[in-house]
């Protein structure tokens, strides 16, 4: 606890060092609400396992490490590297250690009156304010906290009234390594207008095996009859640290449908809030994480029902190897005027050997009484039966558990609207089990 204590000074006394670039013109606004959050912070500290939210997940080796701001990269350093979803089509935001590159990003194509850049420039202009660091609340958040002091730049993506993106957009986070541990805070906001239809991409890659942290925090407006499908992307390097929270708000008739794919990072932990803040609107929550070698990923979602006439689908799914460890806490709130509710929640996982393990704690508060709510959890194998069937075929033991093990995951992948990128993340859960052995 006194190293904890301690890097929590750390944080403070970076915070208090004469502002970079980056920072140094921010508007009043902005300035008063890092201040804010810098202070929670102090106040807050890391989460510990006395906490029930974290009660599962040590951020020991987090909170006792010193990590320095990344420092910025040419395009030409990461020129070489590897991107996912090369050939998706659409517009494509490129971030290097947090910061827009202009060069590696193509956003030429985009229809009239849509906005894809950067967070920073966009603060600049003076036209945030109504929405940023109004909706990702760090009064209990101390890594929301860290963000809203930190962050320098992240993606701002608006789609105006009554625009339907045929494409996808998509926002790449790279971290580069470093001979130190090094840190992010990426910030996103994403306003789907009333009667918009898009569908956007979230995604951080890691370039080598270097210890980093990345603390990303993403804001989403859905507003009336807007129609948005979010897929987040986690393919952090194997010693990362990603820390991310989403929080999105919806309005009347709004249709929210998100994926939350986990597959990479030493220790994940992705806190996801949805508010259905308008009657009539629908979210649709789809999770998928798979786990190998000693990977420990969080996931921790909230579906807030705060009007009537409301209806919510979540699954998540996990495959965990190794001796991988997952938590799923899922919680669904059913406010007082929040008649008509119509929520269904189930946490599926498949646990391919003896030593991973998996926590999962499906909840429901509900304070209104004409509702239709139901949770679920199950934690099982591969079927022996299903394996003994495909044997019995001539495929080998690896091959048949590697396809039992992706048909499990696909059930997430399949509700994708780009087939494109439902593709290449099939392609990529199936080289992760190859490389594996999916459990043997």
């Amino acid at each position: 606890m006194v190293v904890a204590n301690e890097q929590v000074e750390a944080y403070l006394s970076l915070f208090e060092e004469p502002r970079k670039e980056s920072r140094g013109n921010d508007p009043a606004w902005l300035e008063g609400l890092r201040q804010a959050a810098i202070e929670r912070f102090g106040e807050l500290g890391f989460p510990t396992a006395r906490l029930e939210a974290w009660k599962y997940t040590n951020l020991g080796a987090l909170s006792s490490a010193t990590f320095e701001p990344a420092l910025p990269a040419t395009a030409e350093s990461v020129a070489r590297a590897r991107w996912p979803f090369p050939d998706l089509l659409g517009s494509r935001l490129v971030f290097v250690n947090s910061r827009f590159s202009p060069e590696l990003s193509s956003t030429a194509n985009l229809p009239s009156g849509v906005t894809a850049g950067s967070l920073a420039s966009a603060v600049q202009s003076g036209a945030l304010e109504e929405h940023l660091g109004r909706h990702a609340t760090f009064a209990d958040a101390p890594f929301i906290a860290l963000n809203t002091a930190f962050f320098e730049d992240g993606a701002f993506i608006r789609v105006p009234r009554g625009v339907v993106l045929e494409e996808p957009i998509l926002a790449l986070f790279v971290s580069t390594g470093f001979d130190r541990p090094t840190m992010t805070h990426p910030r996103n906001l994403i306003l789907a207008e009333r009667e918009s239809q898009a569908v956007l991409a979230e995604v951080y890659i890691g370039l080598g095996e270097r210890v980093y942290f990345t603390n990303p925090v993403t804001e989403i407006v859905a507003e009336e009859n807007s129609h948005l499908e979010y897929v987040k992307v986690q393919q952090e390097g194997p010693r990362a640290f990603h820390i991310a929270a989403l929080q999105a708000r919806q309005e009347r008739s709004s249709n929210l449908s998100m994926f939350s794919i986990a597959l990479g990072a030493g220790l994940d932990r992705e806190d996801l809030t949805v508010v259905l803040d308008g009657e009539g609107s629908d979210a649709l929550l789809n999770g998928l994480y798979v786990e190998t070698g000693e990977q420990h990923v969080d996931n921790y979602t909230t579906l807030d029902h705060a009007k009537p006439h409301c209806n919510s689908r979540e699954l998540y799914k996990g495959v965990l190897d190794g001796k991988s460890t997952g938590v799923f806490h899922g919680r669904i709130i059913v406010r007082p005027d929040a008649q008509k509710t119509d929520a269904k929640q189930s946490n599926k996982n498949l646990l391919l050997s003896e030593d991973a393990v998996i926590n999962t704690k499906p909840q429901l508060e509900i304070y209104a009484d004409d509702v239709k709510c139901t949770h679920g959890a199950t934690v099982g194998q591969v079927d022996s039966e299903a394996v003994f069937y495909l044997r019995s075929r001539g495929i080998a033991l690896g091959d048949a558990r590697a396809m039992l093990t992706l048909a499990f995951a696909n059930e997430i992948l399949s509700r994708m609207k780009t087939r494109y990128l439902a593709e290449q993340l099939r392609a990529a859960v199936a080289a992760i089990l190859k490389g594996h052995g999916a459990g043997r």
